[in-house]
């Protein structure tokens, strides 16, 4: 007789897969861009640092062009830029990206989207991942942006990373409560 396997939560087994905690460097010194230093903590619904998520971010470089062979727009992979990375938060539920401002990318009917980072986040007591987008709060293009555009003006703010001196941001992750972030249904 056969039995259904019941669903599992994701986690936490991150410490195992990432062995490193707080911080993931995706640039070189010698990266074209402007450096980026996003820093943030992640929050459960009840405002408690989730201390064993694990947080996936990828994005273009400063040129727009990501690290796939499917982008059409990369002539060839940057070698002094990664794109993408992961990092388990530390044991106060906080992560760091040390990148460069991504550049502008197409996005649907080929518009240009404001500079962003797609970030993934995987937890203990999630079924799947989560998914969202860091946007940053000194660009002009935001107002252009198609994604950001589809989000209600009273919920943007969760999207935008702000600035905390020069090239610091700040982009805490709320999972739940009324200042929750946007997830997005990919």
């Amino acid at each position: 007789m056969l039995t259904v396997t019941p669903s599992q939560t994701v986690g936490p087994f991150f410490a195992i897969l990432v062995p490193s905690r707080g911080r993931v460097t995706l640039r070189r010194t010698n990266t074209l861009g402007q450096p980026a230093l996003i820093e943030g903590c992640i929050r459960d619904g009840a405002g408690r640092p989730v201390t064993d998520a694990l947080v996936e971010v990828w994005q273009a470089n400063a040129a727009g062009q990501c690290n796939h062979p499917e982008d059409p727009n990369c002539p060839g992979r940057d070698k002094t830029f990664e794109g993408f990375g992961r990092v388990h938060t530390d044991s106060e539920g906080c992560f760091s990206v040390d990148t460069v401002k991504p550049g502008r990318v197409f996005g649907p009917e080929r518009r240009l989207q404001a500079p962003h980072l797609v970030v993934g986040l995987f937890a203990r007591g999630l079924l799947t991942r989560l998914v969202t987008r860091v946007y940053f709060d000194n660009e002009p293009s935001n107002t252009d942006d198609v994604i950001l555009a589809e989000i209600a003006p009273t919920r943007r703010s969760s999207l935008i990373a702000t600035t905390t001196g020069d090239g610091r941001y700040r982009f805490d992750i709320a999972l739940q409560g009324p200042n929750e972030t946007v997830f997005f249904d990919v």
